[in-house]
């Protein structure tokens, strides 16, 4: 069977524990306004494309917020790159989407097989 990696993405209000799968990395980070813009300035306009430049900013430009924890999983560029498809496989509700694009929410993402 083959095993692919799923990226649930919570906001933080409470945290919320999910059952099922086994959980390979779990971080809480703040998105705030530096991840709302890629390297060249551009704003960004997913939910996806504004986490991916979170651990981007926390591992390879070192741009970190006081609540963003570190992981090892996105410390690997060709992880980072797999996010956008990673968290469309996954859960978030549209809801959780909006506001990541609209604000500076805290979040926590589990990582599962």
């Amino acid at each position: 069977m083959k095993k692919h990696l799923l990226l649930a993405l919570l906001l933080i209000t409470p945290p919320l524990i999910q059952a099922g799968e086994p959980l390979l990395e779990s971080y809480v980070a703040r998105l705030s306004s530096k991840d709302h813009f890629n390297s060249k300035g551009k704003r960004l306009h997913s939910a996806a494309a504004i986490i991916r430049q979170d651990r981007a900013n926390f591992h390879k430009f070192a741009l970190r917020d006081p609540e963003d924890q570190d992981d090892r999983f996105f410390s690997d560029r060709g992880n980072r790159a797999r996010l956008e498809s990673m968290l469309n496989q996954g859960h978030i509700s549209q809801a959780a989407k909006n506001r990541i694009i609209n604000g500076s929410p805290m979040i926590i993402v589990n990582i599962r097989y």
